[in-house]
């Protein structure tokens, strides 16, 4: 994902392009996909098949650095009922506990990987008094807290799981319409995003109060994505829906964007903050396009708006980007059938 101006004197075009971009191909449509977190399985991931019916698959592919493809492992491939909406293996970088791999869909469920097979290690249902559950949107993994994964879901409500004693830990009403996205900003402060059009920060240490950090103009006007700066948490980032603008916010000064990203020439639908610097973001849409922004200069105007420092344009609509934490030079997007990971 270099800046095309490069001069590359290393061989050919054709072998620099090689070893910068690898490719998989699903037997289907890709939308959920995650990198794995632990530093003993580099460069490995998770897919989930987006297809209208009840049962799809995920499979956990590798790249195999010696001959350049990216494998699937059949033993290591599952049916999941309804296509996940989100997948995140454990935060565990050091590899102290379980190889465990998290799922949402009608149900979070969180599966452990073995050697040579997945299973379901549990499934942790929200709403035990009805028979009907209101489907979960997205969910995030407590990075400082790994026994903890909160939940947004169509019926308003975010929860927060203890996975370890498989209870939860808290469930609150978080909006007045369907939440969309969830994301941690410690260990005990969390913010979603809805249909409501606002981003709600909240902490568990009192759980009667929400902070509106922002509405979007138009009423009525969805968010459908957060991601909040793990490096500098002051920072967090969201999609409008059916929007071609990333809206940057700083927590500190609620209300207003402090920058507002418009390079993109069609809906936006994936957003990642850089593991590694606080002042990196990149975003992928509908115009094929995935953008890298160096934000360090967003508190000074820039006439006619920021410009991205990097720019990819995929074969297809990018529904899906993930920044790996354990691998920061390495982006992973999925676009209709195929999974790309990108070294930036």
């Amino acid at each position: 994902m270099g800046a095309s101006s490069d001069p590359n004197p290393e061989g050919s075009d054709e072998q620099q392009k090689r070893s910068e971009i690898y490719t998989y191909e699903a037997p289907w449509h890709i939308y959920a996909m995650n990198w794995s977190v632990r530093r003993d399985k580099k460069y490995r991931l998770a897919i989930a098949s987006f297809l209208e019916q009840y049962p799809n698959r995920v499979e956990i592919v590798q790249l195999d650095e010696s001959t350049g493809d990216i494998r699937s492992d059949p033993n290591l491939s599952f049916e999941h009922p309804y296509p996940p909406t989100k997948t995140i293996f454990i935060p565990d970088k050091e590899s102290q506990k379980p190889d465990l791999l998290a799922t949402s869909s009608d149900f979070l469920r969180v599966w452990r990987i073995s050697d040579d097979r997945v299973h379901l290690k549990t499934l942790l249902n929200g709403n035990k008094n009805s028979e009907f559950c209101g489907p979960l949107t997205s969910f995030d993994w407590n990075e400082a807290e790994p026994k903890r994964i909160g939940t947004s879901s169509i019926d308003t409500t975010c929860t927060i799981w203890d996975i370890e004693r498989e209870t939860v830990d808290t469930q609150l009403i978080a909006h007045d319409k369907e939440v969309y996205d969830i994301a941690w900003g410690g260990v005990g402060v969390f913010a979603s995003v809805s249909a409501d059009g606002s981003v709600r920060v909240f902490d568990l240490r009192d759980k009667e109060h929400s902070t509106i950090i922002y509405e979007s103009s138009e009423p009525d006007t969805p968010l459908v994505r957060l991601g909040w700066n793990k490096q500098d948490p002051r920072y967090m980032a969201t999609i409008i829906m059916d929007s071609a603008k990333v809206v940057v916010l700083d927590i500190r000064f609620p209300t207003l964007p402090v920058v507002e990203l418009q390079r993109h020439q069609s809906s936006v639908n994936a957003i990642a903050w850089a593991p590694h610097s606080s002042c990196h973001i990149c975003t992928a849409g509908d115009d094929s396009q995935a953008l890298i922004w160096d934000l360090s200069s967003m508190s000074q105007p820039v006439e006619g708006g920021l410009d991205p420092i990097l720019a990819y344009t995929a074969g297809a609509e990018i529904e899906q980007l993930q920044w790996s934490s354990s691998q920061p030079d390495w982006v992973a997007i999925a676009f209709s059938t195929k999974l790309q990971i990108l070294r930036v």
